[in-house]
């Protein structure tokens, strides 16, 4: 039979007394007798179980190297996208760092010709202009809280006032998807009910007479025409006699109607500026366009009227206003039109010119698929240049 040391007995370092726990523990019903466990003795060096030596550390790879995390971790590759988010651990899986987006179809020119004619496999990519109008259709998108006031003016008769507020109204509804109205204010039986198709005889009068009763978007839409791109005219009456007696109250009253059920409401103003219901369109506007012809006539009735404002304590709104610059003929003559819009320009926050346009010069109804393409260039230009503004706090 073999001894203690023989086997690893208590001569063993093991059991040796260097190793051993010498604290008596309680006797089993003792207090503090539960959950003591005796202290293992540490096993020796090379012993199963033993602690391993620490070895040397590695030097850790420089940035952006093969190895390192920034370069892609252990398994080497290109680099790791930096986290998005502050405290998170992992980067996002962001949609412009992993899907490939492919190029745009060609809208115009001979990319389409090309794009079109190899059955869609060849595409060229957008055209300068196609990218020029992509970046004006998006700035006409842009976020609008409210609704946003326009009032067109001009001083002098048949410069296109309210051709331009037709047109631009109709561009505004047909790139945004929300609702858009243009408002007759004009005291001399206006022609804005003539430019879209008439779908009711009802008038401001009668907007007003029922302005208790109108609850609801349909109950509206009963007194107004909508055109083709969507955007709805709401008429003046036609005789001057009744039309006159449009106050600044009454023109108040429809916009606090309007406003609840529109986004953008256009307002197409008289030649006059001391009409009863002028003072109510400037005092609410959010902004003006000043519609003038390319004569010098024109801009200069144009520039009385900005100095008009200026005079009786517009001059906010002044600053703000956008000035249109309308070729109601093929030909200017011998006027320089970039010195006209120079010279507005020094007084307001931009200036758009619209060229002369075939089917616009005809009055009837218009339809802006039958504009020509630099005259609907202008338009979008026109429209993106006022929706430029609709981030700015209102001023009243």
């Amino acid at each position: 039979m073999t001894g203690p040391n023989e086997r690893g007995g208590q001569d063993h370092p093991l059991y040796s007394e260097a190793s051993t726990d010498s604290t008596p523990y309680p006797a089993q019903g003792e207090p503090g007798w539960q959950g003591r466990q005796p202290a293992r003795p540490a096993p020796p060096q090379g012993w199963p179980g033993a602690a391993v030596p620490p070895s040397q550390p590695h030097p850790a790879p420089p940035p952006g190297s093969p190895g390192s995390p920034s370069y892609g971790g252990q398994y080497g590759g290109p680099p790791l996208p930096q986290p998005q988010h502050p405290g998170h651990p992992y980067p996002g899986l962001d949609s412009g760092n992993y899907v490939r987006t492919p190029k745009r179809e060609p809208k115009s020119g001979w990319r389409k010709a090309v794009y079109l004619a190899t059955g869609k496999l060849v595409n060229p990519g957008e055209s300068p202009a196609d990218r020029q109008r992509r970046d004006l259709v998006q700035r006409v998108n842009q976020p609008l809280r409210g609704c946003y006031r326009i009032a067109m003016l001009s001083l002098k008769g048949g410069v296109g006032k309210t051709t331009t507020t037709t047109t631009l109204g109709s561009t505004f509804a047909s790139l945004r998807g929300d609702r858009v109205i243009a408002v007759d204010a004009n005291p001399d039986a206006g022609t804005l009910s003539q430019k879209i198709p008439i779908e009711t005889a009802a008038t401001v009068r009668h907007l007003l007479r029922d302005a208790d009763r109108i609850t609801r978007y349909s109950d509206v839409r009963a007194y107004t025409s909508q055109g083709p791109s969507r955007l709805e005219i709401l008429a003046s009456d036609t005789d001057p006699a009744v039309s006159e007696a449009f106050s600044e109250y009454d023109y108040l009253r429809v916009v606090s109607v309007l406003e609840r059920f529109y986004n953008i409401v256009l307002t197409d103003c008289g030649t006059g500026l001391m009409h009863s219901a002028m003072k109510g369109v400037l005092d609410s506007a959010d902004t003006l366009v000043l519609v003038s012809s390319g004569s010098l006539d024109g801009a200069r009735s144009a520039s009385a009227t900005l100095d008009w404002l200026d005079a009786h304590g517009y001059g906010d709104v002044v600053a703000r206003s956008v000035a249109v610059i309308n070729s109601v003929r093929p030909r200017a003559g011998s006027v320089d039109l970039d010195k006209l819009a120079a010279h507005f320009a020094a007084r307001v926050r931009a200036v758009v010119r619209i060229p002369f346009d075939p089917h616009l010069e005809e009055g009837a109804e218009i339809d802006l698929d039958r504009l020509a393409g630099p005259t609907r260039q202008a338009l979008r230009e026109l429209a993106a240049t006022i929706a430029d503004g609709f981030a700015t706090p209102p001023l009243r």
